[in-house]
């Protein structure tokens, strides 16, 4: 669950306690082209305001008018589906092709949304299983990723940490990278024990600052498979140590900014240390798709873009072109 998702969430318990009637859409099934992904969710409230989305804005307008009349979800939850015939498609302005399932829950003290945010909070990853013929909801420990399942009867949605970066560096580039990653759903923590790189993180909204080594931060965060790491110092006394204790760890994704050369020097220090070479060989850099960006901000999106087809898993033409000779540019937007 992203943080769009929380915000969507708290906002529904505000309204609940503001006396509001409140349903959640979730989608729960697409076919063909689809605006938004299963377990986007959105919030009605009773006199048409809403929180969050399920189709880009392609369906929200109809499926407002529809909870406003009490058509939906009324007192059970109930589904629904969208874009089945061509014209449907086209009156709505679906994607060619595409359909969209949403399952309609009337919210109550009984949804235990109280009970989920708190669990994200505390980054823990749950089952959220919904009866679709009483309403009634549970909660248990899962350890599986962001699934889906309907059929018909129950809708189980997982729900879990937000995604963590962790950037050893508090320079010129560290401020690009961190304030892209806010934006795309990351709990950002800068790490510098560097007293002149200190001014004035604490005014970037999502982004914590750390005076801790890098490698005692890296432990005492205890990364996860939720977790990244990138190294842009180009200090091998700060990046070194938190890219030994990284690579130990399931983060999918540890990289480090530099020209291929040093990267192959720094692939060779870390094998002198307590780390194996299947360790070494999950070490991305130069860090980034090759994007050809040679300013920071350009650099920053390689980095967040090739950070964001590992998570998701696609297939990637190469990283970030080797700087040849721009060993000091890099030095002074670390």
């Amino acid at each position: 669950m992203n943080s769009m998702d929380v915000e969507v969430i708290r906002t529904a318990m505000d309204w609940m306690n503001r006396g509001h009637r409140v349903v959640l859409g979730t989608v729960v099934r697409t076919w063909g082209s689809s605006p938004r992904p299963p377990g986007s969710l959105m919030i009605i409230r009773d006199d048409g305001q809403v929180a969050g989305s399920l189709s880009g804005g392609c369906i929200e307008d109809d499926l407002i008018d529809r909870v406003k009349r009490g058509e939906l979800a009324q007192r059970l939850p109930q589904s629904t589906t969208y874009g089945m015939t061509a014209e449907e498609a086209q009156r709505f302005g679906l994607p060619c092709g595409g359909t969209v399932q949403i399952v309609l829950e009337p919210l109550s003290a009984q949804s235990l949304l109280r009970e989920l945010l708190g669990s994200i909070e505390q980054h823990r990853v749950v089952r959220r299983r919904l009866e679709m013929a009483t309403g009634l909801v549970s909660m248990s420990p899962s350890e599986e990723g962001d699934a889906v399942r309907f059929d018909g009867q129950t809708l189980e949605t997982v729900h879990g940490p937000r995604l963590r970066l962790v950037i050893i560096g508090g320079g010129q580039l560290s401020r690009y990278l961190a304030s892209m990653a806010v934006m795309l759903d990351y709990r950002v923590t800068v790490c510098d024990p560097r007293e002149e790189y200190h001014e004035g993180w604490e005014a970037i909204e999502g982004v914590t600052l750390s005076r801790l080594m890098p490698d005692d931060l890296v432990i005492a965060m205890n990364f996860d498979a939720h977790s990244a790491l990138v190294a842009v110092t180009h200090d091998p006394k700060l990046d070194d140590l938190a890219l030994m204790e990284a690579l130990k760890t399931p983060a999918f994704y540890v990289g480090a900014l530099g020209s291929r050369r040093n990267n192959e020097a720094r692939r060779k220090r870390l094998l002198e240390f307590d780390v194996s070479q299947s360790e070494v060989d999950k070490l991305r850099g130069p860090v980034g798709l090759n994007l050809g960006g040679k300013t920071p901000p350009e650099i920053a999106m390689a980095i967040v873009a090739e950070m964001t087809a590992v998570r998701r898993g696609a297939s990637m033409d190469g990283t970030l072109a080797d700087w040849s000779g721009s060993e000091t540019a890099c030095r002074t937007t670390a």
